[in-house]
């Protein structure tokens, strides 16, 4: 196809057209002629439509026809490789052929006759235009003058549409002569036909004509024009300019309307009726100004979304006109008219936009919001002062016009409700519009820092200025004065009123730290708020109009103040913020107070049931914040509140149960509500009982209510619909089912609550049950990871609930593992015994053929029991119970090349290599440099795993590392020198003090020092001369020294059994003590008698308990750890260590250094004793977190986030005296350090210890295996004696606090 003939042309010309009137709305809505060629070019690209265009499918056949033997031709060249390089891809293809094919001569001849063709066909298309429009011209000009004057009235409204008619450019002779016919001294008719002659033409045209000045003026007038058809006509103009130009444009036609508007208000004056008459928007006047000013409103609305592309200037010069237009008074010309008020731009903007949605918008970027404080602060100040004196003036007037107020809200609200909208709204409706927008626009600024900047105001009738704290006290108050809802529709959302508003602001102001810090976090501020409940507390009446809502609503602010740091210390240690009788008390002293008196329902004006749950359920909210945290909990614990509630709930429970059971059939009246109320608040009130448990004591006072199984339960409901906490907490569950579970009761409700069993089978799904709807369509991919990520989170939450002992003694003491012949393959294990059957224990080929995925799901058992391995007491109990170590060296023993023979190499592969760390593991105990661990991964090279295996005992001495020979110090050191010189000297009161300065001397100069004998006698005269001293004596001496002062060593004691438990302990100590070349090869019988010795002691002062825990059914479950260090600090001398036990059994200090000693004993209160939670938990573990808070509080924050709690790592710690974490000379000085400078240093040591961690915890924090690393790995490079000052810092600012509550340990914990 060469040519195009006539016929074709035609056609062409058709489709064309055609074309051009399906994309007619795209092209007259652009600004400028370069937008419709912009529009055209990318046409492809905007339209769906495009292909089926009649237009685009001729011109693509005639591609085809004029080029597709020259593509067939290329293609098969490029593919036969005829001169390209064309290779495989075929996009390489593609490019080589169009190329080819845009070089040849066909294709520039195609484009040649194209392009022909086309410059004739859009010449006629362009002649034939031109003609039909000076037809339609005149065919108009003929049926105006047969019209008659009606159409004048044609109401137009400014949100018309202005893509509804198309419009022609316009030259600039025409728009002279427009302009010249639109001057106010022409004939209506005249100017209207300007008008409608303008509004087909481009703004962008009208706007940069020559004559557009004269042209504005003469807008304006028409615009000002009483006439409504004349100033709907120029409305109509602008709204079509604001809707298709660009801000260099639209902001001319803004700033004149704004000009526009600020002339009509100045120069008409407009007054507000007094009394009820008001002001009705059909009057001409009122309907003019309220068109335009939402004209004004809708662009200011919308112009945020595109001025940021445009320049600074434009952007100013809108929010300059708006607020030049917004700040004007006009109440000084009404003086003279009595009491009368001026109608302002601002009643009939928050007429159109009562919440200052404009201005929020301004506000919300950067951009915009810098302009606008620039404009607020140097030249439109008018403005705050005027928002500011609404606030206060409705704040001053609130009173005597409360239930006007209440009618005008309930109006507001339903202005729009029914068939007709309102027409006539009163003065006081207009003055609450004003108030309301005043409030938001108040609001917004009080969120920047330069908005707060602005104040303080200086407002009229207000001696001093308004400062930020006297705004939010007004407000506040404001909230106060709720006016009570209309009795027909109490129910109804008052959107609009001040409360609702005002908790809106302080929500926003809350949820920002600066803004909270500011404005809320201020003494009037709070004595603002508390002041209803420090009356009430009186006995007076508050002057409250809505008693339940106000305080309902101050519950919920102050519970946002405390969540927050600097909130909480505002409550808790700010004592001169309410004044009480005779001396200032905190915040939460006040709070704690009013919540016992309405859980006691002692208040008169809250005695309502259900009035009394909702107050009630906030407040206890408010103190939920602060006891949920260790340093709220221990200024509240004095009240008792957890008695408080816990009573509550009992009461409230036995209400329940005598409630009726509903009559199927029967109409639910009163009391099914009632039913409902109660459950609801039962809930509550567990919720709130279960939020002790967020803090070690906390969980203790929790137990101590005796209904920790249905705070458990409670949780465990809430935990599997994946609940939030509560509307404050930004973590989920994790923190508190992990403190929960280092406690055996904790653990034990946790099982019976349906947790663990729900665990276990989460672990199962995942592992071995796949998505079989999915797995065709998607195919799980293969596990690179020893634990995939979709189990991680499972894996570590089966850590956390068995990281403690208690948790592990509790589940698996004397519970034997299945080992069934035959296993179903749709059999799911229930529990952790389970568990640890199918995982871990897989030492048959029918547990191996059980499994779908054996070594992923083998690999998750063998990485959880190393996790588990690393408690040396859950270690021993599954060796005891379960020969773990003999189970994995078989397994070790079969994965060799040549089974049958038992000869031959091992084989590597991801198993053994777990088994044999594990293995190692398990048989060594040492510090970071006192046994290595092979790694868990190969290396490259030659050997990929050079680390020897295993199959049986003794393991490879590669394990165990040489230590250094220990350099015997002289013994005229400074250390040994002051303890040999003082022997008869015991009794001078000041040999401790002089004591621990030498110690403290020694330890930072020369810390090894502190070791061996010196080491051993420093214990043994400190000690002694403690425990001699009534005032430091804290448990009375125990009746088990002989006449002789030697100790008793009967018949008795040396036929007494010890535990299998024990039995292992003790081998583990002998071989760690022989690798320190601390002990004989005969030491073992001496350290048996030992444990006895102490097994016979601790059960003289064992109390009879009758408890279904396991860790109360007899002796203390675990081995004696700190029984055994002192036996090695001894150096195998039983007689001496036995003797240095006694003496400190009467101290303190064994309280917390010793876990044996109050296992079960008298001397702790019977309660406490029965719920085998040792003191190292409630109290060592508990101020550790307090101190971490605030010491280090990215470690913290670490833990938070990790689900983990610094307490289950301290009292694994402290549970095995450190051992597998630090160094022998480490322990040995934890242990002095504890001795000499007291049991508090245990807490300052466990602080230091995770701030030397620091880095370690947070990346780890970020890797998400934070409990696997503090578990597994020890504590590289910490030393005691670098730390030493760093704790005498926290001696000095916590000691009085930590060791009064370690002396509290016997009293009942309240």
């Amino acid at each position: 196809m060469s040519q195009f003939s006539a016929e074709a042309e035609a056609e062409l010309q058709s489709l064309l057209r055609q074309l051009l009137k399906s994309i007619k709305d795209r092209i007259s809505g652009a600004p400028s002629i370069e937008c419709a060629e912009e529009i055209l070019l990318h046409l492809e690209e905007t339209d769906k439509n495009f292909h089926n265009y009649e237009f685009v499918k001729y011109l693509r056949q005639y591609v085809e026809s004029s080029l597709g033997a020259v593509i067939e031709e290329e293609t098969e060249s490029c593919a036969r490789g005829e001169g390209y390089a064309v290779g495989s891809v075929q996009d390489t293809l593609v490019h080589a052929v169009t190329r080819k094919t845009r070089e040849s001569g066909e294709y520039k001849q195609m484009m040649q006759t194209l392009k022909n063709t086309m410059m004739v066909v859009v010449e006629s298309l362009i002649n034939k235009f031109e003609e039909d429009q000076l037809r339609k011209e005149e065919m108009h000009r003929e049926s105006q003058h047969q019209q008659s004057n009606s159409h004048y009235t044609d109401n137009c409204s400014d949100s018309d549409s202005s893509f509804n008619q198309s419009y022609a450019f316009i030259k600039q002779e025409q728009l002279q002569v427009l302009a010249e016919k639109l001057d106010p001294g022409r004939p209506k008719e005249v100017r209207w036909e300007a008008l409608q002659a303008l509004c087909c033409a481009p703004p962008s045209d009208v706007l940069s004509c020559e004559s557009w000045s004269g042209l504005r003026r003469n807008l304006s007038a028409a615009l000002a024009d009483p006439d409504p058809d004349l100033s709907d006509k120029v409305l109509r103009f602008f709204a079509k300019t604001f809707s298709c130009s660009p801000l260099n444009v639209t902001r001319e036609i803004y700033t004149s309307l704004a000009k526009s508007l600020e002339s009509d208000f100045l120069y008409h004056k407009l007054s507000l009726p007094t009394g009820s008459a008001g002001i009705d928007v059909n009057r001409q006047d009122i309907t003019r100004l309220l068109k335009q000013m939402r004209l004004m409103n809708d662009f200011q609305k919308e112009v945020t979304t595109f001025w940021i592309r445009h320049p600074e200037k434009y952007m100013e010069e809108i929010i300059e006109s708006t607020f030049s237009l917004l700040s004007i008074n006009p109440e000084h010309g009404l003086e003279t008219q009595g009491s009368e008020k001026a109608l302002k731009p601002m009643h009939l903007i928050a007429l159109l936009d009562i919440k200052a949605t404009w201005f929020k918008k301004w506000m919300h970027g950067y951009y915009s919001r810098t302009v606008v404080f620039r404009l607020l602060e140097r030249k439109y100040k008018s403005l705050i002062v005027a928002a500011l004196q609404q606030c206060i003036h409705y704040h001053d007037s609130c009173d005597p016009v409360r239930d006007e107020t209440a009618e005008v809200i309930h109006s507001m609200e339903h202005q729009h409700i029914g068939t007709a909208q309102r027409t006539l709204y009163t003065t006081k409706e207009l003055e609450y519009m004003y108030f309301v927008h005043s409030l938001c626009v108040l609001g917004r600024l009080l969120m920047y820092t330069n908005g707060r900047k602005l104040f303080p105001v200086t407002v009229w009738n207000r001696k001093d200025p308004v400062s930020l704290t006297d705004l939010l006290v007004i407000l506040i108050s404001i909230m106060y004065q709720h006016p009570k809802p209309p009795h027909s529709d109490s129910s109804h959302a008052d959107t609009l009123s001040p409360t609702t508003l005002v908790m809106e602001l302080l929500r926003t102001l809350s949820d920002r730290t600066e803004c909270a810090v500011e404005c809320l976090y201020q003494t009037p501020v709070i004595e603002t708020l508390l002041a209803p409940i420090i009356t009430l507390l009186k006995g007076k009446q508050a002057k409250l109009n809505s008693p339940e809502t106000t305080l309902i609503h101050i519950a919920d602010t102050l519970a946002r103040i405390a969540t927050t740091e600097r909130g909480l210390s505002l409550f808790l240690d700010e004592r001169n913020i309410v004044s009480g009788e005779g001396e200032g008390i905190s915040a939460a002293h006040v709070i704690v107070q009013f919540t016992q008196r309405l859980l006691a329902k002692e208040l008169p004006l809250l005695r309502n049931a259900e009035t009394s749950y909702g107050v009630s359920g906030a407040f206890i909210f408010v103190c939920r914040q602060m006891y949920n945290t260790c340093e709220g909990l221990q200024v509240l614990r004095p009240y008792g509140l957890h008695e408080c509630i816990a009573a509550a709930w009992k009461k409230t429970t036995s209400l329940s149960e005598r409630v009726p059971t509903p009559v199927p059939g029967a109409i639910p009246g009163t009391s099914s509500q009632e039913l409902q109320n109660v459950v609801v608040w039962e809930e509550t009130l567990l919720d709130n009982l279960l939020n002790f448990a967020a803090t070690p004591k906390g969980l203790l006072l929790l137990q101590q209510t005796g209904a920790i199984n249905e705070c458990v339960t409670y949780m465990f409901s809430r935990f599997t619909k994946k609940l939030q906490v509560s509307r404050c907490e930004k973590f989920g569950y994790g923190v508190m089912v992990t403190q929960v579970a280092a406690t055996a009761p904790g653990v034990v409700a946790l099982h019976s609550s349906g947790f663990v069993q729900a665990l276990v089978v989460e672990i199962w799904s995942v592992l071995e049950c796949g998505r079989e709807d999915v797995r065709v369509v998607h195919p799980k991919s293969t596990p690179m990871d020893p634990i995939d990520r979709s189990c991680l989170k499972s894996f570590l939450s089966l850590v956390n609930l068995l990281s403690s002992p208690h948790a592990v003694w509790e589940l698996l003491g004397q519970q034997p593992l299945p080992n069934k012949a035959e296993y179903n393959l749709r059999e799911m294990p229930t529990s952790i015994t389970d568990l640890i059957d199918r995982l871990i224990a897989v030492n048959s080929d029918v547990k191996i053929h059980s499994l779908f995925n054996y070594e992923q799901s083998h690999t998750f058992g063998l990485r959880l029991l190393s996790v588990m391995c690393c408690n040396l007491d859950s270690l021993l109990l599954l060796e005891s119970q379960y020969n773990i170590s003999d189970m994995l060296l078989q397994c070790q023993k079969d994965n060799i090349t040549d089974p049958s023979s038992g000869e031959g190499d091992f084989i590597i592969d991801g198993l053994s290599v777990e088994r044999n760390h594990i293995l190692v593991r398990m048989s060594v105990i040492g510090g970071p440099s006192e046994r290595r661990l092979p790694l868990r991964v190969l290396q490259k090279g030659t050997d990929p795993y050079p680390w020897p295996m295993f199959s049986s005992y003794p393991l490879p001495k590669y394990y165990i590392l040489n230590l250094p020979k220990t350099t015997r110090c002289k013994q005229d050191c400074e250390i040994s020198a002051f303890l040999s010189s003082t022997k008869n000297t015991e009794r001078d009161g000041s040999w401790m003090d002089t004591c621990r300065r030498q110690y403290c001397k020694v330890m930072t100069t020369k810390s090894n020092i502190v070791s061996g004998n010196i080491l051993a006698d420093l214990l043994e005269k400190a000690v002694s001369y403690l425990s001699a001293l009534p005032s430091e004596r804290f448990f009375p001496p125990a009746d088990y020294i002989g006449q002789c002062g030697i100790v008793t060593s009967g018949s008795g004691i040396k036929t007494g059994s010890l535990s299998s438990v024990d039995q292992l302990g003790i081998r583990a100590s002998l071989r760690y003590g022989r690798h320190l070349n601390l002990l004989r090869d005969n030491s073992e019988q001496d350290l048996c008698l030992l444990m006895k010795h102490c097994q016979e002691l601790l059960s003289q002062q064992r109390a009879k308990l009758t408890s279904e825990l396991y860790t109360l059914q007899g002796a203390y479950p675990g081995h004696d750890w700190f029984a055994s260090t002192v036996f090695l600090i001894m150096a195998g001398d039983m007689e001496r260590a036995l003797r240095l036990l006694l003496h400190l059994s009467t101290l303190l200090t064994s309280a917390f250094l010793w876990p044996a000693r109050l296992h079960g004993s008298v001397h702790l209160p019977m309660e406490i004793a029965q719920s085998s939670i040792h003191p190292v938990y409630s109290c060592t573990a508990h101020y550790v977190e307090m101190l971490l808070k605030t010491e280090v509080p990215l470690v913290f924050s670490a833990f938070r986030m990790s689900g983990f709690t610094p307490s289950q790592m301290c009292v694994q710690w402290l549970g095995q005296c450190f051992w597998n974490y630090l160094d022998w000379s480490e322990i040995c000085h934890y242990v002095s350090t504890c001795v000499v400078m007291g049991p508090d240093y245990q807490v300052y040591m466990c602080v230091a210890l995770l701030k030397h961690l620091q880095q370690d915890i947070l990346q780890h924090t970020q890797t998400q295996d934070l409990q696997v690393f503090l578990k597994e790995e020890p504590i590289q490079g910490f030393r005691v004696s670098n730390y030493l000052e760093y704790m005498e810092g926290l001696e000095r600012s916590y000691r009085t606090m930590v060791l009064t509550d370690m002396n509290n340990i016997s009293q009942r914990v309240s």
